[in-house]
């Protein structure tokens, strides 16, 4: 018994030893500002927010990034990954900052911080079938979504729903509608209205919002420094009308939280 607790004790010491030390690896902004880059990952794969024209990545939030960097006196490293390893590079302190549309949750709270919200949106459903509108006609339906959402936990709460299909990457989700392969594709709103204008001959129909969400950039859990100057520059973009103009840019409207 003295031994396993002996052993015991140690493994609890070890694992502390470890969580400082991965604590410590993630980079205080002084570090970032000497090196004079900020390392940022997004998918590359959800526009019109971040994706690739050809071999170049662009969309609203790498320029949101890029506006935010030139405030912090930085450049950009750009990493792009899958959507559902972004978080955990960032807890592995492979990257400074991830730019991803990733919705606020508790859960996400515990692993990472949050800087403050770069636009609002939510999810909403998405069908060709106009009578597919609100949760409650989800009931019976196949509906497709994106793993490691917001939208999937979202689709999960709904009673009634006969299948939830997932994809590695939304667009996938959103082949699968136009296919008939899904009844129904819950994803961001204005994902949905720009799904909407591209793919008018499959006849998309926006339906109500299954929830509401404030989406931010997310650092290391603890680099309350970084997020600070990241939170710094939001403000600054966005009183100076930069974040209006990329805004505009992207969706004719200024979509940051109200």
């Amino acid at each position: 018994m003295k031994l396993l607790q002996t052993l015991t004790r140690r493994a609890v010491f070890a694992a502390a030893l470890l969580a400082l030390a991965v604590q410590a690896d993630a980079r205080p902004f002084e570090a970032i500002k000497k090196d004079g880059k900020m390392v940022v990952a997004t998918e590359g794969q959800f526009a019109p927010f971040n994706f690739f024209q050809g071999s170049k990545l662009t969309g609203f939030e790498v320029d949101v990034a890029e506006a935010l960097a030139a405030k912090m006196g930085v450049k950009i490293e750009w990493k792009t990954i899958g959507f559902d390893a972004l978080l955990t590079g960032l807890q592995q302190d492979r990257w400074d900052m991830v730019i991803a549309s990733h919705g606020i949750t508790d859960e996400r709270s515990k692993a990472v911080t949050f800087a403050d919200p770069h636009y609002c949106s939510g999810g909403v459903i998405v069908a060709k079938d106009a009578a597919i509108k609100s949760a409650k006609d989800l009931a019976g339906k196949v509906v497709a979504v994106q793993v490691g959402t917001t939208y999937l936990e979202n689709v999960k709460k709904v009673a009634g729903v006969k299948e939830v299909k997932t994809f590695p990457q939304d667009t996938q989700s959103r082949a699968a509608l136009q296919t008939g392969k899904v009844d129904a594709w819950v994803t961001d709103k204005f994902l949905a209205m720009t799904a909407v204008k591209e793919d008018a001959k499959f006849g998309f129909k926006i339906g109500d919002f299954l929830f509401v969400e404030r989406i931010a950039p997310a650092v290391s859990k603890g680099n309350t420094a970084l997020a600070g100057e990241i939170n710094k520059a939001m403000k600054a973009i966005m009183a100076d009308g930069t974040y209006a103009k990329i805004s505009q840019q992207w969706f004719k409207e200024d979509i940051r939280c109200k």
